[in-house]
């Protein structure tokens, strides 16, 4: 197991589903070992139930992120500051303006919400009941995350199976992704042409297996970024899943994570 564990994928009170400041999630990122940790709170270009919201306030991620730097960062961890930018292919010129304008380390691509075409709603919402109703949706995901990855204003490709967490976790159903495998490779292949990285996302330590077909799939077309991530919203959530992704990994044959310091990516060895 490497030494140097990371995590670039946490969510603060600054983040609508978030429960505490990020002061704490750091926290707990230094007491479970992590050498690095990026807090990645949420910025998505549709709400949950579809309206488009095109302005973000860094105000206070970035007052809270600094005040937790000061505390906390030493010589064995880390912190930086990030940022998922949801649905960034709604409106390209005001999410590179988001960006500009919090200049973060590190960025997230990805999509929670249906196409505008189908309402716009958040994925969660859906009630998965059926195998047809899931592959409609999967085929919409993977539409729109294509247009994200084309678009390239991420730096990491975040959650890829993101709709699967409900309709095989949640609702049961026993859903492949092998008609959607087209698009799937199309979306990697966007990511790798791009230089830039897909992340293991082990939705709080749920899933690290599911992602071996998905990064078995990027590798075989040349893809060599991946980022780890908990996804934790809570600080007892931080870090789960960060080992066993990177024992996954090396099993896959890749040589190292990567981690970001303004938006220029670094390979960690595994």
């Amino acid at each position: 197991m490497s030494g140097y564990l990371t995590d670039y994928h946490t969510h603060s009170i600054c983040s609508p589903d978030g429960t505490v400041p990020i002061r704490e999630m750091a926290r707990a990122g230094k007491a479970f070992g992590l050498r690095e940790m990026c807090i990645t709170d949420h910025c998505d270009l549709l709400d949950l139930s579809g309206r488009r919201t095109l302005e973000f306030d860094w105000t206070d991620i970035l007052a809270q992120y600094r005040q937790a730097k000061a505390e906390l960062e030493d010589d064995r961890f880390t912190l930086r500051l990030g940022l998922e930018l949801g649905g960034a292919h709604v409106s390209p010129a005001h999410a590179a303006a988001i960006l500009r304008a919090g200049e973060p380390d590190f960025v997230i691509g990805s999509v929670h919400n249906k196409s505008e075409a189908l309402g716009g709603g958040d994925f969660y919402f859906v009630q998965y009941d059926s195998p047809e109703l899931c592959h409609e949706m999967l085929a919409d995901y993977f539409q729109s995350l294509l247009a994200v990855a084309e678009l390239g204003l991420y730096d990491s490709l975040g959650h890829i199976i993101y709709p699967l967490r409900y309709m095989a976790m949640r609702d049961g159903q026993d859903v492949t992704l092998e008609p959607h495998l087209p698009v799937l490779r199309d979306i990697l292949t966007a990511v790798a042409d791009r230089g830039k990285g897909i992340e293991v996302n082990t939705y709080r330590g749920r899933t690290v297996a599911e992602w071996r077909e998905t990064l078995a799939l990027y590798r075989s077309i040349g893809g060599e970024k991946v980022t780890v991530g908990s996804d934790a919203h809570r600080p007892e959530d931080v870090g789960l899943g960060m080992a066993q992704s990177l024992d996954l990994l090396r099993e896959l044959g890749f040589r190292a994570v990567t981690v970001y310091r303004r938006r220029e990516p670094r390979s960690i060895p595994l």
